[in-house]
């Protein structure tokens, strides 16, 4: 009761319970609790009525608690006193080449910033979008950001000297509080970024430690030649994700080779190695040329680094990202995130691969405020807000989902997957697929050629709504061999939707001949990957469509037993989901139930639009007890 309490009267929102259903399961749970099988029934009776009274007082408490507590989360916050963003700093150099010094000389500052604990300072990504920016309203700006305060300033390199411009605003009031102008050797632009950093420090009257004094004195290399190659990588990496598949590849090699041209310069420049590790795994993670050998560069270059400071914050980050990516070691990956955030109390990126580690392992509100968290300091990340959106989402908190998917689109406004996921939201809860099909008709309006990215959107509604001709229009335009159900972990072929939509239309034999030939591929695909459970599973829901009941179910069995959810939270209910697809298919309708039963009580585990509108159900309509979950999952 006391952690209900806690719970309810929570200042963080994401702690809060997010609908009067989940707090009444929560009351119910701790009503449960009070009585004991093992007391006397006077006994047993006492605290009940003790328990009843409790649950009366919470109840009402919450009442109260709650409309206070959701009005104050919905007005922003004034942002606090010592917070700030860097923006990035105008290249005043007739070279444009020197354009990527400019940046290095803002980076280096925000970075030194971001290592004073005492200060929030808004994370690279946020504030490189407003670089060309022909006006700046800096009040607009760092309301968008969250802070109080914006520097600014200017970078102009002419041989071997250097002259920096910054001045300090505070944006609440348009007030210039600090200014100063550098003009000095090339060789003393690190001193300079870490005096600037100083200065802002003391003009914002933060405390700092004498380990953070240290930090911010460090130069990252005594090359500047290197430093230069090392910006630029890191331009590289920052923007590749906002290419092509194609170009993706070209700008993280390129990068690959930047990195190690740095580090051939500098062996002792330790940030260029924990870039280089990043690199190494996100190729190793796209499975791109040979990822054995990428995981293992990755490795090499996060020995070198620890091997120059074992007590970087940037090691200890790149080091959690390679466990995780490479070896889904989700334990000792949280243990370097909470090394890392030590030396480095603003690095978004540390709460957002939290967040991602304890969605990983079912700790979902953790998750939410991780990602909450990671947001506030890197609030116009696209990445982090969608990642933020899906999580509510999962957990069925669809208000805060719709929420967090307004930023997006706002930030975004011409993606038409935040439309889609938006629409799909209103699946879910409502099984309500209008708005879901007028996005899909407005993107073919415009663009016909999306017709091949939207199969998957379009076949569910297909089959949902029993239309066998919008079914073969979605498979007609399908150009991929294999793409995402559900959450996208779960791969299905071509001939797996052939055999689908077959049987949609009572035509059994091109039903069979699909899924014989699906089996034949499915099962190459298992022989190549035995130990992933997401790929066994499809070879279960085959094996059911083809009438094999035995390797179904035994197949949908191992492939549980593969990918729990107790082992990954994420990743775990698509695995389960299906194998009680496969129960269902299969003729076990109470195995098919006890999967349904499980599934509902975990995030991520099925929606009430899915069970109302997916055919896969069909077989247990109308018994009592899967009308029952239906019910429980619709919304109030």
């Amino acid at each position: 009761l006391v952690a209900l309490l806690r719970r309810i009267l929570s200042v963080d929102a994401a702690r809060r319970p997010a609908s009067p259903r989940e707090l009444l399961a929560a009351l119910e749970s701790c009503r449960a609790q009070f009585v004991s099988p093992n007391q006397s029934v006077f006994r047993r009776a006492s605290r009940r009525w003790a328990a009843l009274l409790a649950v009366a007082a919470i109840l009402a408490g919450a009442l109260l608690a709650f409309r206070p507590l959701r009005q104050k989360a919905s007005s922003s916050p004034p942002p606090p006193q010592k917070s700030i963003a860097v923006l990035p700093f105008d290249n005043l150099s007739k070279d444009e080449e020197n354009a990527f010094f400019a940046g290095g000389v803002q980076d280096e500052i925000l970075s030194n910033l971001a290592k004073i604990a005492d200060l929030k300072v808004i994370s690279r990504t946020s504030v490189m979008q407003y670089k060309n920016t022909a006006t700046r309203n800096l009040r607009e700006i760092a309301q968008e950001l969250g802070v109080a305060h914006v520097l600014e300033g200017s970078v102009q390199r002419v041989a071997n000297r250097v002259r920096v411009n910054a001045q300090l605003i505070d944006a609440r009031t348009d007030t210039h509080i600090w200014a100063e102008h550098y003009d000095r050797e090339l060789a003393d632009v690190f001193a300079i970024q870490s005096e600037i950093a100083r200065a802002i420090a003391d003009q914002l009257q933060a405390k700092i430690s004498a380990g953070e004094k240290a930090a911010v004195a460090e130069r990252p290399t005594g090359d500047l030649v290197a430093y230069d190659l090392y910006v630029r990588a890191t331009s590289l990496i920052d923007k590749a994700g906002f290419k092509s598949r194609k170009d993706y590849f070209k700008e993280y090699l390129q990068a690959v080779e930047l990195l190690n041209q740095a580090i051939a310069r500098d062996p002792t420049f330790l940030l260029a190695y924990c870039r280089l590790a990043e690199a190494h795994d996100t190729l190793y993670l796209q499975k791109h040329d040979d990822p054995p050998a990428r995981l293992a560069l990755a490795n090499s270059a996060i020995n070198a680094a620890f091997r120059l400071k074992p007590d970087s914050g940037e090691a200890h980050l790149a080091r959690a990202m390679h466990l995780y990516f490479g070896y889904f070691d989700y334990d000792h990956a949280r243990d370097e995130l909470a090394l890392a955030v030590r030396t480095l109390p603003n690095n978004a990126r540390i709460f957002e691969w939290t967040g991602y580690i304890d969605r990983r392992q079912g700790r979902w509100h953790d998750a939410a405020r991780n990602l909450e968290r990671a947001s506030e300091l890197d609030p116009r990340n696209a990445k982090v807000l969608l990642q933020t959106a899906l999580t509510y989402n999962l957990m069925s908190y669809y208000g805060r989902a719709r929420k967090t998917l307004d930023r997006l689109i706002a930030l975004e406004p011409n993606d038409n997957n935040h439309l889609l996921f938006h629409a799909w939201i209103d699946v879910a809860e409502r099984a309500d697929t209008r708005p879901l099909h007028a996005v899909i008709e407005k993107m073919l309006r415009d663009d016909p050629e999306l017709a091949g990215e939207l199969v998957q959107h379009r076949l569910f509604l297909a089959r949902a709504e029993h239309d066998p001709v919008a079914a073969d229009r979605a498979l007609a335009a399908l150009t991929e061999n294999t793409f995402g159900t559900r959450n996208g972990m779960v791969k299905i072929s071509r001939y797996y939707v052939q055999g689908l939509v077959a049987r949609m239309k009572g035509d059994t034999v091109a039903a069979r001949v699909a899924f014989t030939a699906a089996s034949a591929q499915q099962e190459e695909a298992v022989r190549a990957r035995p130990d992933d459970g997401s790929v066994l599973c499809v070879l279960g829901l085959i094996d059911a469509a083809l009438g094999r009941k035995e390797e179904a179910l035994r197949e949908g069995r191992h492939a549980v037993e593969l990918l729990p959810v107790a082992k990954n939270a994420m990743d775990g209910p698509d695995v389960l989901y299906f194998y009680a697809v496969i129960c269902a298919w299969t003729g076990e309708r109470d195995l098919a139930i006890e999967q349904l039963q499980t599934l509902a009580k975990i995030p991520g585990g099925q929606s009430y639009g899915e069970l109302r509108l997916d055919p896969e159900w069909d077989s247990l309509r109308g018994d009592p007890r899967f009308e029952k979950i239906v019910a429980s999952l619709k919304p109030r």
